[in-house]
């Protein structure tokens, strides 16, 4: 799945480090800022896959 945090830096790392307890994060983007000039925020685009329940008990659905 391909998933686009958009925040601050901050919350897209915030939002990372939860969506990786979750899901198997296969590759993340460098940060893209936003076109608006004056923007803090930035894009992040993450690749992930639903976790494996045979390897990873309790995880997944």
């Amino acid at each position: 799945m391909r998933i686009r945090l958009h925040g601050t830096e901050a919350e897209c790392r915030a939002a990372l480090a939860l969506l990786a307890a979750v899901l198997e994060v296969v590759a993340v983007s460098d940060p893209y800022p936003d076109r608006r000039g004056t923007s803090r925020l930035v894009r992040v685009y993450l690749d992930t896959r639903l976790p494996d329940t045979t390897t990873h008990p309790g995880k997944g659905t």
